[in-house]
């Protein structure tokens, strides 16, 4: 579950520093954005979900993973629209 928390964390932080920057990109990057911001709010509400639920012991694992392979995806989202950013 740690590994899981800093997932969650590493993400809030990358979000945040993110929508400091993205009123100068392009409007490209700006669809990107929005869609990411779609997935970002749905994968911290199932994680906010998941974190509350008890007694979900061996459903709750297969959960943690689906939900951590969302959030790997959410994070290269916001490493590629970083990059694009950039260049």
């Amino acid at each position: 579950m740690a590994d899981f928390d800093k997932l969650m964390q590493d993400l809030k932080q990358t979000r945040d520093e993110m929508r400091l920057q993205i009123h100068l990109a392009s409007k490209e990057a700006k669809e990107e954005w929005d869609e990411l911001e779609e997935k970002m709010d749905d994968f911290s509400a199932r994680a906010k979900k998941f974190s509350n639920d008890a007694g979900l012991k061996e459903t709750g694992e297969g959960l943690g993973e689906a939900l951590g392979k969302v959030g790997h995806e959410l994070k290269k989202g916001y490493e590629r629209l970083r990059k694009a950013m950039k260049d």
